[in-house]
């Protein structure tokens, strides 16, 4: 532990959603809700107008729809998201050469590390510079905690929300701690809470008073010591710059279930082509293949394959899932199908099989889409997905606000334009293309967030001491992989080291 509160968690506010709102000028101030649209769709990140209704990330989307009917729902941009998060670690670079992501919008920085904070004043202003200068970069707003280790620093940010600045001062860590609910600690999740609750365990400060051989015997030796030692608020981990990348896989969830065993054995094909894409654009491979398949009546089944070298050939990844598909019974139907490879390393064996290098040695390593017979071209129908940007050869730019039956709906308008008119088309008006995003920010002074020009931001920093600061709430994460049909495409990432 620290004796200065330097260690810097920054976690942006809505992240999805507030970028949708910040360039949609007519969805500022509305309800706004970011995910898969498809029956078995998920919730990515709501606005803080829709959680008003009790919608949050991971809830299906068919139940944010009842709690909030009137909300716009989108599907999420990835790669405008990713350009955001690009210029949010940028300043935190800045800070510090100790900056440790764990997500697009959230970030550990150690602020000693780049010498940008030594006691509580100092921390404080670089904490409000942060804020500052990711306003007038992106128009967005972010939450910062500041404390003397990584878990009160993640409490603290969770505090501070929405576009708020918490401080934690070493010394007062305990009788903070104390009157919070177990969840509030890392690695606490609804399973061991309610085995702590059914041992009469609701709160830190019971925790650390049930002692730590108590503990052990509930959960277990590692449990058990960790959690103890997180009720005394000691958290020594150091904030990690690179971290290991553990697995790389990719998933589908299906709106309708597939009972064709045909069209299962294509889709894991297909994910175990676009899982060695992932892993080779990251220069890896890996030696353990996993499949996920989880069948109609939710359950969920994970067969393993470890291969006697590290790989990244497509014809061998695909060989080790089709063999391992055909030891799951999907006779009953399959809504998801994942592919994955773990057991990472940054080099690659010789092929491990002779057929697949035969397989693939005249033919092309990318996936292409089975060619219609015969010479006649068959049209594609576009497809125009809620949220994503527009251009039409008059009216300019724009975004989908919903397609179907042979129509699309856009409103045209600029993260700088008033809220623009809505006007509606044939899905394949000539006039009509997809666009890339525009900057939120340009080089033109305007208010943040949909503020209006030289209107001042409310400062929302403040200080707390041991004194209890109400109950924190269990961070849910804004990247809750969610998709919808065939076309959903979900990445996987898992890290070591993880908070």
């Amino acid at each position: 532990m620290r004796n200065a509160p330097t260690i810097l968690h920054l976690d942006m506010d809505a992240f999805f959603a507030q970028a949708e709102q910040a360039s949609k000028p007519s969805l500022r101030g509305k309800a706004v809700v970011v995910g898969g649209l498809g029956p078995r769709g998920v919730v990515a990140t709501a606005s803080y107008e829709a959680r008003v209704f009790g919608v949050h990330s991971a809830m299906p989307m068919a139940q944010a729809r009842r709690r909030a009917p009137h909300a716009a729902y989108l599907v999420p941009r990835f790669a405008f998201y990713r350009s955001i998060s690009e210029q949010v670690m940028g300043l935190l670079r800045a800070l510090s050469p100790l900056v440790e992501p764990l997500s697009l919008d959230e970030a550990f920085v150690d602020l000693d590390a780049g010498r940008a904070a030594w006691d509580s004043d100092s921390a404080r202003l670089a904490g409000i510079r942060l804020r500052d200068d990711i306003r007038a970069v992106t128009g967005l707003t972010g939450s910062v905690g500041l404390a003397s280790c990584k878990m009160l620093a993640k409490i603290a940010s969770e505090q501070a929300k929405p576009d708020g600045l918490v401080l934690i001062e070493p010394g007062t860590e305990r009788a903070l701690l104390g009157p919070l609910p177990v969840r509030t600690l890392p690695g606490v999740g609804p399973a061991t809470g309610d085995h702590l609750r059914r041992a009469g365990i609701t709160t830190v400060d019971e925790i650390a008073e049930a002692g730590e051989d108590e503990l052990v015997r509930l959960l277990g030796k590692a449990h058990g010591h960790a959690l103890y030692a997180m009720a005394l608020a000691r958290d020594d981990r150091p904030v990690v710059a690179e971290r290991e990348a553990k697995s790389v896989s990719v998933e589908d969830t299906y709106d309708v279930d597939i009972h064709d065993r045909v069209r299962v054995e294509l889709e894991v094909q297909r994910l175990a082509g676009r899982c060695v894409r992932r892993l080779r654009g990251s220069g890896l491979s890996g030696r353990t293949i996993v499949l996920k398949v989880r069948r109609y009546d939710f359950s969920t089944l994970t067969r393993s394959e470890t291969l006697r070298g590290p790989t990244d050939d497509p014809g061998v990844v695909r060989e080790a899932a089709a063999r391992l598909l055909d030891s799951v019974d999907t006779t009953g139907g399959v809504r998801l199908l994942g592919v994955g490879v773990s057991g990472l390393a940054d080099f690659t064996q010789e092929d491990l099989f002779a057929q697949a290098a035969e397989e693939l040695a005249d033919g092309p390593e990318e996936e292409h889409a089975e060619e219609p017979a015969g010479d006649v071209p068959v049209p594609v129908e576009r497809q125009w997905r809620p949220g994503h940007d527009v251009r039409h050869a008059e009216l300019g730019h724009g975004w989908v606000q919903g397609s179907g039956l042979g129509r699309v709906t856009v409103r045209f308008e600029t993260p700088e334009s008033e809220p623009g008119r809505v006007r509606t088309f044939r899905t394949d008006d000539p006039g009509l293309e997809p666009a890339e995003p525009l900057p939120l920010v340009s080089s033109k002074p305007h208010g943040a967030g949909g503020a209006p020009a030289g209107e001042p931001a409310a400062e929302a920093s403040r200080e707390v001491s041991g004194e209890a600061v109400g109950e924190a709430i269990g961070a849910a994460e804004d990247e809750v992989s969610g998709s919808s049909g065939r076309g959903g495409d979900i990445s996987v990432v898992e890290f070591g080291n993880s908070p």
